[in-house]
């Protein structure tokens, strides 16, 4: 989709987004914990996962730093109507500027934008804003609207790009004009080798509770310690990158399930939790005297009798091989300013690691998006036991299509005010 956005539209967008109200500040009173300040001892950013400011409000704590939305959560948040006079305006500044779809794609930025900057100010918190899913396979759109928000309050946003192809790109781009970006929608240490190999993004992410649910959901296994595991792995690669010269990509473990992958997962550079999980492990209440970094453990996970686990591939959530790292040394001594996200994929192909960037054909996306959340192994069972794709890929692509389906549910509203 080309970008029909001017300067101008831009700049009257982000005058928009800055003459709305300011939120008060949280008050002063706000509870200490002595629990979660053990687990920042352990190292750990703590983080909450919602975009519900009455949620926030009940569980915020003095440890706490950053907040997180992402698509699914803002749409929870617009369906409630509280930005229906916003999409109105905008699109009655916006008619006869720019194309309806574009419109579209320009309100939905408008909400990111509003809503976490409402959270920032109110918190005093880093936010985690999100793109429009139109944007995941274009780079230029992708870095222009990336640069827009560092505009709109460049003290108050980590920008989310989604793991693609041209993501990666356009992460490497945004990270070299000094947008702090969070890379979202990883499931597995090799990706996260890759990604901060090429783009050394402020984040990446492991989406533990979604490699849990694939496994327990459809009987492939218990689920227990998947998520964990390719969290905990990645962490060390993280670290390991992070030893050399010029990378400061800190690790995220995303999607947590309940209060007890808390502890499982303390030192993680950062937790992103849903209330109800930071609320759990409040209940839960261990001795935090108790609590010390898991970061070099190594849980096992286990998948039932009659699974295949080559076949399954489920190696590749913590594996990161020789020839693998071999591949991305490789890769950063091209030219990858000059490279598109074609070229990407062909590269790694040609070193015999399709399967981490696979091409999705449009029957692919349409079979993933009928999946839901979680992606039916039956479906891709042949194609993952010969190596054609990923089960991290598999996973990816799964969450950028569930985010897509709730994009659409927000683009409807957005439409339905036009």
């Amino acid at each position: 989709m080309k970008d029909s956005t001017s300067t101008a539209v831009a700049e009257k967008v982000r005058k928009i987004v800055l003459s709305q109200p300011a939120e008060p500040f949280l008050p002063p009173q706000v509870a200490t914990s002595p629990l979660w300040a053990a687990m920042k001892r352990c190292g750990s950013s703590l983080w909450l996962d919602t975009g519900d400011m009455d949620e926030i409000s009940l569980m915020w704590r003095r440890e706490f730093t950053a907040l997180t939305t992402n698509n699914t959560l803002l749409n929870r948040e617009v369906q409630k109507g509280i930005y229906d006079d916003l999409i109105g305006q905008v699109a009655g500044e916006l008619k006869g500027q720019v194309p309806e779809e574009d419109r579209v794609v320009e309100i939905a930025f408008v909400l990111n934008a509003r809503h976490g900057l409402r959270l920032s100010r109110r918190f005093g918190a880093k936010v985690s804003v999100e793109m429009h899913t139109a944007l995941a396979h274009d780079a230029d759109r992708t870095v222009r609207y990336g640069l827009r928000y560092r505009e709109i309050s460049p003290e108050s946003f980590y920008v989310k790009v989604p793991l693609t192809p041209a993501g990666i790109l356009a992460a490497r781009r945004l990270g070299e004009q000094g947008v702090p970006v969070n890379f979202t929608l990883g499931f597995s240490a090799r990706q996260n080798w890759l990604i901060t190999s090429l783009a050394r993004p402020a984040f990446v992410n492991v989406f533990l509770g979604r490699l849990n649910a694939f496994v327990a959901d459809q009987r492939l296994g218990s689920g227990k310690a998947v998520g964990e595991k390719a969290t905990l792995a990645s962490q060390r690669a993280v670290r390991e990158l992070r030893a050399g010269p010029g990378i400061a990509t800190r690790q995220i473990a995303a999607s947590l399930r309940d209060g007890a992958q808390v502890a499982a997962l303390a030192g993680v550079d950062v937790l992103t939790m849903p209330p109800k999980v930071a609320q759990q492990f409040e209940r839960l209440n261990p001795a935090p005297a108790g609590l010390s970094p898991t970061v070099d453990q190594d849980p096992e996970v286990e998948l039932a009798p009659s699974v295949d686990a080559k076949a399954l591939g489920i190696a590749a959530l913590w594996e990161v091989p020789p020839d693998f790292r071999k591949a991305v040394r490789d890769l950063l001594e091209r030219d990858l300013s000059r490279w598109s996200a074609s070229a990407l994929c062909e590269f790694l192909a040609e070193r015999g690691f399709a399967d981490v960037l696979p091409a999705w054909s449009p029957a692919d996306i349409q079979g993933v998006t009928a999946d839901g959340k979680v992606p039916q192994y039956a479906r891709w069972k042949d194609r993952l036991a010969r190596g054609e794709i990923g089960l991290d890929a598999l996973m990816t692509v799964s969450g950028l299509c569930s985010f897509t389906t709730d994009q659409q549910a927000m683009d409807d509203r957005i439409r339905s005010k036009l």
